[in-house]
């Protein structure tokens, strides 16, 4: 990614006056991670400019950051990191009060008669057991954790996609687990990302997932990304697929407008969970 091709922003304090030399290097970090926070990228000269200090002092903070997993180094910046790159097991303790609000405003564009792709993570999980109990649709899916539960939904009809599983995300990632989701034409895909950015796009941290993940996108009419506040404006190592992919985002309630701004400018349409 070319940071020439992004709007620039001005990095200046409250009063709008350039911010004073940060000489302690971990000072610089802390300061460099904070406008990474407020801003959604940083910008190496703009940096340079604002802490009074070289290019190459700039370029080894961002590859020190960068290394101990807290940013993401693209030509001529950084980006922010999504913080899921953990396995399943170990994710789906994480926020399951925030998940749940999430699944029961996602179960609102569901409706009697689709045929709805459902993806893997511990969000889809959580979408999946709170569905309404006489939903009559047809589910495909990828994880057989999800299968396994909608298998006690009377008028759900599960279509389990097999093939290799991944072991850390606990679903099926194969050519043959693509060949399988080409033979369908969804109503609907609900999406598990790591990171949703508005210039990136979509990004996730398992490179076997890729292509399931953009076969998702290909076979649906409406892609929605359900995505907890961490993960907004944040990159994983891999893309799946410019942002306009998307058609819907579902997030939580207390997001703030001016982040989710740039989607809605897009054509996205935004939920925040109640």
């Amino acid at each position: 990614m070319h940071f020439h091709a992004l709007t620039r922003i001005s990095m200046q304090n409250e009063k709008g006056a350039p911010m004073p030399t940060i000489n302690l290097p971990q000072e610089r970090k802390q300061a460099i991670l904070e406008e990474l926070r407020l801003h959604g990228r940083v910008v190496a000269a703009e940096l340079c400019n604002l802490y009074g200090v070289s290019e190459d002092t700039i370029r080894r903070d961002l590859r020190e950051l960068a290394a101990a997993g807290l940013l993401k180094r693209v030509h001529g910046g950084a980006l922010p990191i999504s913080p899921n790159n953990i396995p399943f097991m170990e994710r789906d303790k994480q926020n399951p009060i925030n998940k749940v609000m999430l699944a029961r405003t996602a179960r609102e564009l569901v409706q009697d008669g689709q045929l709805i792709l459902l993806g893997g993570g511990t969000t889809n999980t959580c979408i999946a057991k709170n569905l309404p109990p006489d939903l009559r649709a047809t589910i495909v899916t990828i994880s057989p954790q999800i299968a396994l539960h909608l298998a006690s939904y009377q008028h759900i009809d599960v279509i389990l996609i097999g093939g290799h599983l991944n072991k850390k995300e606990l679903v099926a990632s194969d050519a043959e687990a693509v060949a399988q989701i080409k033979r369908f034409q969804a109503d609907i895909c609900f999406l598990g990302v790591c990171g949703l950015h508005p210039e990136v796009g979509c990004t996730i941290f398992d490179y076997e997932e890729v292509n399931i993940m953009r076969t998702f996108i290909e076979q649906s009419g409406d892609i929605i990304a359900t995505v907890t506040a961490e993960k907004l404006g944040t990159v994983g190592p891999y893309i799946v697929s410019p942002i306009s992919a998307i058609s819907h985002i579902i997030t939580e309630k207390q997001v703030e407008d001016e982040i989710l701004a740039p989607y809605s400018a897009l054509g996205i349409q935004v939920f925040k969970a109640d």
